[in-house]
Formats: C-alpha cells, structure tokens, sequence
C-alpha cells in the first residue's frame, strides 16, 4: 500500500489540470485527486475563450442585413438582446462545467470544490479542513485580470465582468491594447455598444507583426471604434462624485458618450486622459495584464521560486525546484493559451507516469486573434525575423470578393516571411474573416520546415482568400 493518499493531486480544474488528471488516472492508471475552488472548466471555459468566442459570433450578425442586401435579400436588422444571449450564454457554460466534472468522474479522478495550499512538498491542506498526502503534486491554478495600481482603479471592470453584465452599457471605455482589449473592443461595437479605446503605446496589439497590426488597427477605426493610441488615464471618478471643475472644467463642458443607467454598479465614470480629454462613459473595462494565481499557495516556504510577476518557475518538464511539485499553464507564465496548458498537461502525464522524459515544445505555436477580421499567426514577425536573419517578405493585401461585391472597403492580409538561406517559411500571418481556421493548416506546414517553393507547389483552391498563400511568386521585399 502506498505511503500516499494519492499517487497525484491537482490544484486547478482549468483545461490543463483537468486533462493531465484524466490522462493520469484514465490511461496510466493513477490515484488522482483534483482540487476546485471557483468553476470547472478555468478560465477558458468559464471566463475567457469560449465565451468570448460565442459573444464574437453573436456580434458579427450586426452587419449581416446589410451585406445582405448586396445580394438580393430583403432583411431587417433588428435590436440585439443582451439579457437573452446572456441567459443562453450562461446555460451553455453551466453545460460545460458538467462535461468537465463528468469526465474527472468517468476517469476516476476524486475531485475537492475547495482551495487547496500547500503544506509541505506532500501534503496539501483544503479550506474544507481535510488534509491529504500526494506523491506528486501538480499546480495549474491559471491566472486573472488585473487593474492598474491608480486612485479608484475599482470604478472600473476587468474581462472576467464582461460576461456578468446585466445590461449592455451604451458607451464604454477599453483601456489597453493586447488582443484581450482589441478583442472585446469589437466584440461590444459589433453589439452596438459606444466603444473608445486608450492603450499607452504607439500601435495596438504589441509584439505581432507590425503591417498586421496596422491593418487591423485600420480596420477597428473604420468600423466605428474611436482608438486613441499613446493615451492613457491620467484620473477617473464616479460622475455622481465630481462636483464642479474638478477634472477638468463644468460639467457642461464634458464629452458625454453614455446614459445614466447604473450599468456597472453606481452610475458612469468620468475620465481624463493624457489626452487632455474629459469624457463620461457608463463602463470602463481595464485589459491591461494578467496575473499569475500563485498567492497563498505556500510555495516560497517550501523553496518553490516565483519570478517576478509572480509565476511559478519550471524547467522544461514543468518541475519547480522542489521534486515533487510541477507546474503548467498560465500560472508558470511561458506560453498563456489553453492548448499549450494541455500539451504541457500531457507532457507531465508522459515524463511523470509513463517514464518517458518529454519537454514540451513552445516554438511555432500557432494562434488567432478574434477580432474583426481576424488575425491568425504562426512564427516570426517581419521585424523579428529580419533581426535573425536575412529575410524576404511576400506579402498581399486586398479586398476580398464577398465583402468586395457589397461595397464594403474591408481588407485582408496575406503574409509570408522566408529565410533567404534555408528557404523555410520563418513565419505566415493573415488577416482575414476566419483567420483562426485558416491558421491552423498553415501552422502544420510551418511546423514541419515547409519551404517557400513547397507552398508555391501546392495547387491554389479557387476562389478563395487563402490561395493567395501559395500564389505570391516575387517578393515584396527583402531585409
């Protein structure tokens, strides 16, 4: 009999935890435990990617009647319904928590809705009172929004909140300029909400390649969103508490972009930025960064290093410094996306239970950006791989058929940057509705080393955005 109540315990039900436990117990045949303390499912099922990927579809149909129109169809536009879509929504969630906790019990897994902490490389302590031991202990507890440390950073929501509404606001304000920020930016205008974005840097959507970012941005601003760039808050209040010229001037004077419903618990936020602007918005969202959730933990007594964000430092089997304790996903903060959470997941199940050492691969990850268009990407930017090596680019942008045919000035992007000496296709960025699909097929030939003639000898699927993939013969340019 083993000297351990359980060959593994998890702390954290989010896609990474939840698979390595399943595969632990399911397929390696492991005493596994699994501890909860908010929703199964985590972030990406609960609070972040597929709500939000719903709210993406929902706010696309926005201009469907018009576009319609183009093509013989009589149809009216009628008035979103955020209180129906959001009791759909919420059900929808409700359903996916239930497969999770299905399929932890159909693997066997014993599962804790407590906070668990650690209490010695071994033992784990949960917030029910109980106390268990582990011969493995495995930390995916994820991680949360964070608020700039500035005066009433409270007055405003962060994306968990989003999804909490009880009504749309009429105007809100976005506050950074990551793809979260972006992404919800079009979100809530597509619904038809006042969107204005401030995000401090000199273009949005840092560290992706820069002509990407640039029609996107483009993109943003034609369809309506009001993006300031190198503006920040300097100070914000609740209106009901600003009397006079306070922040800037009479309230006369004020910019004005809502209503005075209590959309966010206490009425519209008063707002003045860099830009010398003072504007009233019923929300103000921050997406300005992420945390690590490894507070409390009982990490550091026992010798287990945080960095300076507070994540939890690996190696490349996901090992702290203490043996028995590993970590994955976004609380180790390598690669913050829920299909690398599960590979590393799978990846500890492999080097743990199966004696097969395996150090996951975080080079040519391909993701997408879900904002309209879309943005997806695998592998170098333009910028970063000129810095590397010499380069050529081949590039296109264009309007695409059907948008083309409706009138509509949208644009796409099709990207393809390559190693002078190897020939290989250092990276393939697009811009386009359905980005995201099309990224993925790309990504397998990135992966695998495919050259830029292995494209051009694929045979173009006509007519189609992406045949311009394989039919763009001379470069736009070299560095």
């Amino acid at each position: 009999m083993s000297e351990f109540d359980y060959d593994l315990f998890v702390i954290g039900g989010g896609s990474g935890g939840v698979r390595a436990a399943r595969v632990a117990a399911g397929e390696a045949g492991a005493k596994v435990a699994l501890a909860e303390e908010d929703r199964y499912g985590g972030t990406c099922v609960i609070r972040g990617c597929v709500p939000k990927k719903l709210m993406v579809f929902a706010s696309g149909y926005s201009e469907m009647a018009n576009e319609a129109a183009s093509y013989g169809w009589n149809m009216t536009a009628g008035q979103f319904d955020w209180p129906a879509f959001s009791k759909r929504l919420n059900a929808e969630l409700d359903r996916l928590e239930g497969v999770y906790r299905k399929l932890l019990s159909g693997s066997g897994v014993t599962t804790y809705d407590a906070r668990a902490r650690l209490k010695d490389p071994h033992t784990v302590t949960l917030s029910t009172g109980e106390t268990v031991t582990a011969k493995h202990i495995l930390i995916a507890t994820g991680g949360r929004p964070m608020r700039p440390e500035m005066d009433n950073a409270d007055l405003g929501i962060v994306s968990d909140d989003i999804f909490h509404l009880k009504e749309l606001p009429k105007s809100i304000l976005i506050v950074g300029g990551g793809y979260i920020a972006c992404e919800f930016a079009c979100i809530l205008n597509g619904l038809g909400v006042e969107v204005t974005q401030y995000y401090r840097g000199a273009q949005i959507l840092r560290g992706f390649d820069e002509e990407a970012r640039g029609l996107i941005a483009n993109s943003m601003c034609e369809n309506g969103i009001d993006l300031h760039t190198g503006t920040n808050i300097v100070e914000m209040h609740r209106v009901a508490d600003v009397m006079g010229d306070d922040m800037g001037g009479p309230v006369e004077d004020v910019q004005y972009g809502g209503t005075t419903r209590d959309t966010a618990g206490g009425g519209p936020v008063r707002v003045k930025a860099t830009n010398g602007t003072v504007t009233d918005f019923d929300v103000v969202m921050f997406a300005t960064g992420r945390k690590p959730n490894s507070d409390d933990l009982g990490l550091e007594s026992l010798g287990v290093s945080l960095g300076r964000a507070g994540q939890i430092e690996v190696d490349e089997y996901s090992q702290t410094g203490v043996p028995s304790i590993y970590a994955i996903g976004d609380v180790t903060d390598r690669v913050n996306l829920t299909p690398v959470a599960i590979r590393e997941g799978m990846a500890f199940v492999e080097t743990v239970f199966h004696g097969n050492p395996t150090p996951i691969d975080h080079t040519l990850i391909p993701s997408a950006v879900f904002t309209q268009p879309e943005f997806g990407t695998v592998g170098l930017s333009e910028e970063a791989a000129r810095d590397q090596e010499p380069i050529e680019v081949y590039c296109t942008s264009f309007r695409p058929m059907q948008t083309a045919f409706a009138e509509k000035p949208d644009r796409v992007l099709m990207k393809l940057v390559v190693s002078v000496e190897t020939r290989k296709v250092l990276g393939c960025h697009i811009v386009a509705p359905n980005a995201g699909e099309m990224i993925q097929m790309a990504g397998i030939a990135v992966k695998m080393g495919a050259t830029k003639e292995d494209f051009d000898r694929t045979v173009a699927v006509h007519p189609t955005m992406s045949e311009e993939i394989v039919t763009m013969r001379k470069p736009t340019r070299t560095a």
